[in-house]
């Protein structure tokens, strides 16, 4: 005796995924690469000026991909929200998953996973990914410069001491015009050291050279005498002083945990590197509002079709939840609000506007 077939399981789950999932890829590789040209278009000429031809435009576009492709998350999902569920109700999907039983809520909750699937790349991309790919291009960058004098100089502080580097060459293995301040744990100066150069070897590590010192002392300041070279007795290596180069760079948990302990040089305020943590693990959170932002076009009158303004209001409402909370972070950044209040009130008034939104339609 045959056993009746069991119907497949979760088979609305996947189909819901899986046209959201494309559409996003679809919205993604789209936008990435409008953000690629734009890219290229203004770095072609330093790279042909540096002589790298077509090899340094396929270096540098593929080096700088996984920071495109971060930032560019949030609007894919929410362009590629916005045109399958337009697309389900033009084709009156929505109006057969309602006449069967299943209420708004549940469509939503059928769309959660892939949106938490995008949200958990993008975690990776941010924390990952990007700043590994954006400190190798920044040191391949730096390599190639044929005039690494033209680049800032930086300060940043390590445990005691406040050091202040005037550029950074050959991709981080030679720094030039280094003012060393030591301190003590009273943070008084105790000892200040000028080199007009520092080398890194695997064998020595960094090595200072002409060097000039001189000594605090209570009443008074000695000037010691003039040394050749010295190590440098330091935790960094050449592709931190990339990093500290660089202006705002990705960086990763990892890193942001260790400076807000003490244990990696800094040269970013702690509620700057509080604001970028926390803002990074709550990207799933983000995409789930963007997603509720997106689910009011379920309500397109089947007579209206593609003459409906519902799509672009949802469109310029997602726009305005990625500009709030850019806005938002970037006062956090400045130190004008703390972290929390930074990143997580612009994610629970999006989401009770677009509950509203829905209710209220719902109601009619």
């Amino acid at each position: 005796m045959s056993k009746t077939a069991k119907p497949p399981r979760f088979v609305l789950l996947r189909y819901l995924s899986g046209a959201l999932l494309s559409r996003v890829l679809l919205c993604g590789a789209v936008l990435v690469g409008l953000l690629e040209i734009l890219a290229l278009l203004e770095q072609t000429t330093p790279i042909l000026q540096r002589h790298l031809g077509l090899h340094g435009i396929l270096t540098y576009a593929g080096m700088r991909l996984p920071f495109l492709l971060a930032g560019a998350l949030p609007l894919s999902l929410l362009i590629g929200a916005l045109v399958m569920l337009t697309q389900m109700t033009l084709g009156s999907e929505t109006a057969i998953l309602q006449a069967s039983g299943l209420s708004i809520t549940r469509l939503y909750k059928h769309l959660i996973p892939a949106t938490l699937l995008i949200g958990a790349i993008g975690v990776v991309l941010d924390d990952q990914v990007t700043p590994r790919s954006e400190q190798a291009l920044a040191a391949w960058w730096n390599r190639t410069d044929p005039t690494p004098e033209n680049g800032h100089s930086f300060w940043f502080h390590e445990g005691q001491d406040v050091t202040h580097v005037t550029y950074v060459a050959d991709g981080g293995n030679m720094l030039s015009g280094l003012d060393i301040y030591s301190r003590d744990r009273n943070g008084l100066l105790q000892d200040v050291i000028h080199a007009a150069r520092a080398d890194y070897t695997h064998a020595n590590g960094w090595v200072l050279h002409d060097l000039k010192r001189v000594q605090i002392k209570e009443n008074s300041a000695d000037r010691l005498p003039q040394e050749e070279q010295r190590v440098w007795h330091t935790s960094l290596h050449p592709w931190d002083f990339i990093r500290l180069s660089a202006e705002n760079p990705p960086l990763s948990s990892g890193t942001i945990l260790g400076m807000l302990r003490g244990r990696l040089p800094s040269d970013s305020s702690p509620g700057f590197l509080q604001a970028g943590l926390l803002e990074r693990f709550l990207r799933p959170a983000s995409l789930l509002v963007l997603l509720l932002i997106a689910m009011p076009v379920i309500y397109i009158p089947p007579r209206t079709g593609t003459r409906s303004w519902a799509p672009v209001w949802c469109l310029g409402a997602g726009l305005l939840f990625i500009i709030v909370q850019g806005m938002l972070r970037a006062m956090g950044n400045a130190g004008l609000l703390p972290p929390p209040v930074a990143t997580i009130p612009g994610l629970l008034i999006f989401t009770l506007g677009a509950v509203t939104v829905l209710l209220r339609n719902e109601a009619k």
